[in-house]
């Protein structure tokens, strides 16, 4: 039960899941990037008309004026139409946006804004943009050679360069919108995210623990929000340090509120005053370390699919698969409350988790209350309640085996005729073939 190596704190690591989560600082930074660039090539351009010059090549500095005069019809189209587009294209993006949210869950928005796609695709548009707005204040009027000081030769070249970067990104953001408007993929991209937190999840047996007297708490001071991140090798240090060992009292999902106490202190004595950049809390649940926040996610749009307003057990069925491979992913992982220690072995951090209990109500329970009136959904539940038995260590059939039963009879009180009940109970794992 270690920190996983210790890593150097991220302190900027709030900072960073803000910053992923905004749409406005990556086209901000692109068309900062895109006037240092124009300026730069600018200024090369100056230089090659310069070198000219000094080797009096009068008609090259000629052909180049030609060449940058016809060029200078194809980025004033740029400057004008590209706006246009830009506004065309993300309105329509907006549109999917709010269907996928309708669809399947508000929840599944956040992975359009940190789609990593759509904000390149965005800042290349605004850069385009801009940078040929700046080529057009380099064209001069001018077309004597000997009198001619600079020819956006370099700048004309670059630009349409970047308006062929923009056409390919185009064609990759609209094909990548289109697969997070389908179910497949979006259930697939938050069951790799939930993924990536089980392989982060540290090894080994949970043990038992005596942590000694609670000493003090510290209370949390910001505003109010879902607690998101523990930067737990500062916090390792920090107790490290103080020689005192600290239990994170929240969880990692919880809402907190100013003065909700966040951390005991247990064998010393420790400033009253958080340390800096030790948790994250933010408006909603995040996946970088919520072990539970992939199923919440399946749940939910495995519920609104069964609502009598979609009546889509197909989609529920989908979310339903993954779901069993995430509880087969967790089905030997050690849960409940992880110690982290230090670099001597000893314990200074126990943060508490969900129990595998937990975790399958929290896959099936809501879920089973709308599955009696899809006969699909029931024979998929049941197969896959099979399927997570059969891995599972005996100490973890339990709740399983009852939510396994608590369905069965589900299924009786509902379903009064004898056939469509036996039909409804047969474990399948296409739910029906």
């Amino acid at each position: 039960m270690s920190d996983r190596g210790y890593r150097r704190p991220r302190a900027l690591s709030p900072l960073r899941e803000h910053l992923r989560d905004t749409f406005w600082f990556a086209p901000t930074v692109g068309l900062l990037c895109s006037f240092a660039l124009w300026w730069g090539v600018a200024a090369l351009d100056a230089e090659i008309v310069t070198h000219l010059k000094d080797e009096q090549a009068y008609e090259e500095i000629g052909d180049l004026i030609r060449f940058a005069d016809d060029a200078r019809t194809i980025v004033t189209t740029v400057s004008s139409a590209m706006m246009t587009f830009i506004g065309v294209v993300f309105s329509i993006s907006l549109v999917a946006v709010q269907m996928a949210s309708g669809q399947l869950t508000p929840r599944v928005v956040r992975i359009f804004v940190r789609s990593r796609i759509s904000k390149l695709t965005l800042t290349v548009f605004l850069a385009t943009f801009a940078f040929s707005l700046l080529v057009l204040t380099s064209y001069e009027s001018e077309s004597d050679p000997r009198r001619v000081t600079s020819v956006p030769l370099l700048q004309s070249m670059l630009t349409l360069a970047m308006v062929g970067l923009s056409l390919l990104l185009f064609i990759a953001y609209v094909s990548s919108t289109l697969r997070l408007m389908q179910v497949g993929p979006v259930v697939d991209r938050i069951t790799h995210e939930s993924l990536r937190v089980v392989g982060r999840m540290p090894g080994g047996v949970r043990e038992e623990l005596s942590l000694g007297a609670e000493t003090a708490r510290i209370g949390y001071s910001g505003r109010a929000g879902v607690l998101r991140e523990v930067n737990v090798a500062r916090l390792v240090r920090v107790a490290r340090r103080q020689e005192v060992v600290l239990r994170l009292i929240p969880r990692i999902g919880d809402f907190v509120v100013p003065g909700t106490p966040v951390l005991a202190v247990h064998g010393g004595a420790l400033s009253q005053r958080m340390p800096r950049y030790t948790i994250s809390v933010g408006v909603e649940r995040t996946p970088q370390q919520d072990l539970a926040f992939g199923l919440r996610q399946l749940s939910d749009i495995a519920l609104r699919a069964l609502s009598p307003a979609v009546n889509d057990p197909t989609t529920a069925v989908q979310c339903l698969d993954r779901i069993v491979q995430l509880l087969t992913a967790m089905v030997h992982l050690p849960l409940g409350a992880v110690q982290h220690r230090d670099g001597a072995g000893a314990v200074r951090l126990v943060q508490d988790g969900p129990e595998w209990t937990e975790l399958v109500d929290l896959a099936f329970e809501e879920i089973r209350w709308c599955a009696t009136r899809s006969p699909q959904v029931s024979r998929r539940m049941l197969a896959g309640m099979d399927d997570v038995v059969a891995l599972a260590p005996e100490d973890r059939k339990g709740a399983l085996v009852r939510h396994r039963e608590l369905l069965v009879k589900a299924v009786e009180r509902t379903v009064p005729d004898v056939i469509a009940r036996e039909f409804a109970l047969f474990p399948d794992r296409q739910g029906i073939r």
